[in-house]
């Protein structure tokens, strides 16, 4: 008692005042704060005079109420494998963590509907979904420490939105805490309420700055029992598009992911050090990693037969197991094999499809005028619009970042593309967000911001400036 009391002597006002009414094991001080990794491929660690770590929702309203007293900021932290700086802090901030908040309380089998707490890990979601026969359809690369909070706060895309959509289409309902405490409990679990606002739709993709979400009720779908999976080679882009459109149809609507690889991010994680071999030739164009959930092994046959005698693919390989079937993911899925040419920047933008040539010819040429060796690799989500770049310029200086930032974000406002795709902004993109977004749309989230959070508390400074 003695050693705690030592502690809050030393600590500022609000956090003895958070230790009052949450008690000392619901707060971490000093080292233990410091010491924590602040974020997926980062170095430093959190910044913060004190982390809460709340349990329930009536913790976070009680944690922010406190807050919002003494005027304090406050961050929100999830799995913290976020690529946009959403979740850094300064040294006076406030932390609250929903860690704790990790319980799945209640899956409906019948109504294929689940209710989590905001810190249940993505991949928890999935493998309890799949326990009940039933499937959460959301996937990507972080599932196993991302957190469904987190998802639902940068509304995230990963593997499948061009059959399922973003998190977005696959939450009924949520429970969020607003800076001064005031709990919204929306926890729909209905497919069809229209009754008014959809109120959930505030805190769905706005990235924590709006309120803290802590409860969801989530739409599973019925357990997919077949997923056939492949890799295909193409020559080039024309022939790439047109495959897309043939696969979609010849899968009867069962196409589930589209994943493109560039010759270049190809060659990168099939080649040593890399671990994985190359299934396929390195001299194509694209690389296609291409699943179709519900569809039968001799339905993708067949449309990959009738796509060779249309040629519009050159080579391919099926997945005959398991085993094989994330084999071929893995290829897709090592994107740190990027860090043997660091620093490495990541990219995540979105335009449509036909646009995308172009655009990438373009901000390929742009990188190779601007830098002597920058190397570059892409890849994306490309059935649905979305294209990641990996660019290793040489540097990291802030000068390099800003050159290479323009590289590929200048050209999407004359094409009407995004900066993000589905990262989210955050501090890193803030700069850009005028490009994709005009004045009236920036003044209403503004006018949103200053309506729920009027001091400006909850991760300030994220996305725009308040005023």
């Amino acid at each position: 008692m003695a050693e705690l009391a030592k502690v809050v002597d030393s600590s500022s006002e609000v956090t003895r005042a958070l230790i009052d009414a949450l008690g000392a094991e619901t707060t971490l001080l000093d080292e233990d704060v410091n010491a924590r990794g602040a974020g997926i491929w980062r170095t430093d660690t959190i910044r913060a005079q004190v982390l809460v770590r709340p349990k329930t929702t009536e913790q976070v309203a009680t944690a922010l109420k406190v807050c919002h007293m003494h005027e304090q900021p406050v961050v929100i932290h999830g799995g913290l494998t976020g690529l946009v700086e959403g979740a850094l802090t300064n040294q006076g901030d406030v932390v609250i963590s929903l860690e704790r908040m990790n319980e799945i309380e209640e899956v409906l089998a019948l109504e294929r509907t689940m209710i989590v707490q905001a810190g249940v890990p993505l991949q928890m979601v999935q493998e309890t979904a799949q326990s009940h026969g039933l499937m959460f359809p959301l996937d990507l690369g972080a599932r196993g420490s991302c957190t469904i909070g987190g998802n639902i706060s940068t509304n995230a895309g990963g593997n499948r939105v061009i059959r399922y959509g973003m998190t977005r289409d696959m939450i009924l309902g949520l429970e969020a805490v607003l800076m001064d405490g005031t709990v919204v409990s929306s926890m729909n679990q209905m497919i069809k309420n229209n009754a008014g606002y959809d109120l959930k739709q505030l805190f769905i993709g706005t990235e924590g700055t709006l309120g803290v979400v802590t409860r969801a009720v989530l739409r599973c779908r019925e357990e997919v029992r077949s997923q056939p999976t492949a890799l295909v080679g193409i020559a080039d882009f024309d022939h790439l598009v047109r495959f897309l459109k043939h696969a979609d149809r010849g899968l009867g609507g069962n196409l589930s992911a589209f994943e493109v690889m560039w010759n270049d991010y190809y060659r990168l994680v099939s080649s040593p050090p890399a671990q994985n071999s190359a299934p396929l030739s390195s001299d194509y164009g694209f690389y296609v990693l291409i699943e179709g959930m519900g569809a039968t092994e001799d339905t993708l046959m067949s449309m990959l037969n009738d796509a060779f005698e249309d040629e519009l693919i050159a080579d391919a390989v099926v997945a005959q197991s398991e085993a094989q079937r994330m084999d071929i993911w893995a290829l897709r899925d090592d994107v740190e094999q990027v860090f043997q040419f660091a620093p490495a920047m990541w990219f995540d933008v979105s335009l449509r499809i036909p646009l995308m040539e172009d655009y990438v010819e373009g901000v390929y040429a742009r990188l190779q005028s601007e830098f002597d060796d920058a190397k570059v690799f892409t890849l994306g989500h490309m059935g649905d619009g979305n294209i990641h770049f990996a660019i290793a310029p040489g540097d990291d200086s802030v000068d390099t970042r800003r050159r290479v930032e323009a590289c590929v974000y200048e050209p999407l406002k004359r094409i009407g593309g995004s900066v993000s795709a589905e990262h989210g902004v955050g501090l890193e993109k803030k700069p850009y967000l005028g490009l994709v977004r005009d004045e009236t749309e920036i003044d209403l989230m503004r006018r949103l911001k200053q309506a729920l959070d009027p001091k400006g508390l909850l991760n300030p400074g994220k996305i725009f400036d308040a005023s």
